[in-house]
């Protein structure tokens, strides 16, 4: 190789790099242009959740006024009585044939089935205490028959429906 080719090659190589340099440009020019065209839009929801996150924390309640709006938002914002299931029915029946049948009816992880053979070990024990199991679950029984919604009066009556169908 020469020294002349040489020279010629890097001539030629240097006016390749500044053209594709000149053709960047021309290309970053051209998508200027075209972004400086377009509207930008408008979106609810984006600005909504910026003023949510610049919104205060907290208010700050000071003298006696202070005080009574402290206590009136506590008060708002205090969690509502939870509600009963079944609108609080103490219907034995409706409260097993939505709740109980489920294990009760095919002994499902060894819940008795509605017959009294199967009950003969825990009958011993006493209502009060198929109750309070009952409620607070035993075994692989959930509390309240997994429904936390369950009052224990609605609970009550579940057991003494299921007591009054296996003793007639």
């Amino acid at each position: 190789m020469s020294a002349e080719s040489d020279k010629a090659f890097i001539k030629q190589f240097g006016m390749v790099l500044a053209a594709l340099g000149v053709f960047t440009l021309i290309i970053i020019g051209l998508a200027w242009v075209l972004h400086g065209q377009i509207e930008p839009s408008y979106n609810p929801a984006r600005t909504q959740a910026k003023l949510d996150r610049l919104a205060p924390v907290a208010g700050v309640y000071a003298g006696e006024t202070g005080r009574a709006a402290a206590l009136a938002a506590a008060q708002a914002a205090a969690p509502a009585a939870p509600a009963l299931a079944f609108d609080g029915s103490l219907d034995g029946s409706m409260i097993y044939d939505n709740v109980c049948a489920t294990c009760h009816t095919n002994g499902v992880a060894g819940a008795p089935e509605m017959v009294a053979s199967a009950w003969s070990g825990r009958l011993d024990k006493g209502t009060e205490m198929l109750i309070s199991n009952a409620i607070n679950g035993i075994g692989a029984m959930p509390a309240r028959g997994g429904r936390a919604d369950l009052s224990d009066e609605q609970v009550a009556a579940s057991v003494t429906y299921m007591l009054d169908m296996i003793n007639p």
